[in-house]
């Protein structure tokens, strides 16, 4: 069996974009996602028929096969994807996923912007084991290191890691640990957070089921999110990842973020399954 795929792209974090009643098995996914053996991506997002009211309705599955909950980089490819030719700028596209619906918006610039969901500290809706409730940090034993983090649901699980140069964080020994820990019963994506001014921080993000990425969306919004609360950032904040900018604006308490940034198609191609 053969799959017709377009390969996207948003700053690097790379996508396999597929269409189909019935998306593939996870052992599927894990050898299209190789790097080497395969077509190579972070994640696969699947587009099946969409339903009222929407423009395209879409799955998310991460290189390791397993299905999660959001990604803003995807969902800004999948707006670019089904928009093709058109670029109008005051067109709203409704993009439906098992989750619920987000809105997405070509911008005059060629960039694409969708409106995340209101960041959620609860620690229940990532979920994260917090016995105290909900505090601004929390204190998690990561192999012999206490490691003071934040945690925010952007409709998936992640927490964030102030630190003082992301350049040497130490995101290869901490990513892995936290990921997978205990108190992140769904696991998490993992960020390290470098605040340079009230409306620019710099991010390395350990994806859940990928590793270290070039870019994440919820990362970029989760990050930004804890930063305006914690009172350090403006309401818009460029984030600079390994692969280049996205832009987050966010008023506050009450509204959806807005992420924005490039969504690249790469190529297409055909692939035995």
């Amino acid at each position: 069996m053969q799959l017709n795929f377009t390969k996207m792209h948003a700053l690097g974090n790379d996508f396999l974009i597929g269409e189909g009643p019935a998306a593939p098995a996870a052992e599927v996914i894990r050898r299209l996602a190789h790097r080497h053996t395969g077509v190579g991506f972070d994640q696969l997002l699947w587009l099946s028929e969409p339903p009222d009211g929407a423009d395209a309705y879409y799955r998310i599955f991460n290189a390791d096969g397993g299905e999660v909950e959001q990604c803003g980089n995807g969902a800004r490819c999948v707006a670019r994807y089904i928009a093709g030719d058109n670029t109008a700028s005051d067109r709203i596209w409704r993009l439906a996923f098992p989750g619920g619906v987000v809105e997405a918006q070509m911008l005059a610039d060629g960039d694409v912007a969708v409106a995340m969901p209101e960041p959620d500290f609860a620690p229940a809706s990532l979920p994260f084991i917090a016995p105290a409730g909900r505090q601004p940090t929390y204190t998690v034993q990561a192999g012999d290191r206490a490691v003071e983090l934040a945690a925010v649901s952007m409709g998936n699980p992640h927490a964030v890691i102030q630190v003082a140069d992301v350049a040497t964080a130490p995101v290869a020994e901490l990513g892995p640990l936290l990921e997978s820990h205990e108190r992140f019963p769904n696991r998490a994506n993992i960020g390290f957070m470098q605040v340079t001014g009230p409306a620019r921080i710099r991010l390395r993000v350990f994806e859940r089921g990928v590793g270290e990425t070039s870019a994440c969306g919820t990362g970029a919004c989760a990050a930004v999110a804890v930063g305006r609360a914690a009172g350090l950032l403006d309401a818009e904040v460029t984030v600079a990842l390994p692969g280049g900018e996205l832009r987050v604006r966010w008023p506050g308490e009450g509204a959806p973020m807005w992420l924005s940034g490039e969504a690249v198609q790469a190529f297409d191609g055909v692939v035995a399954i």
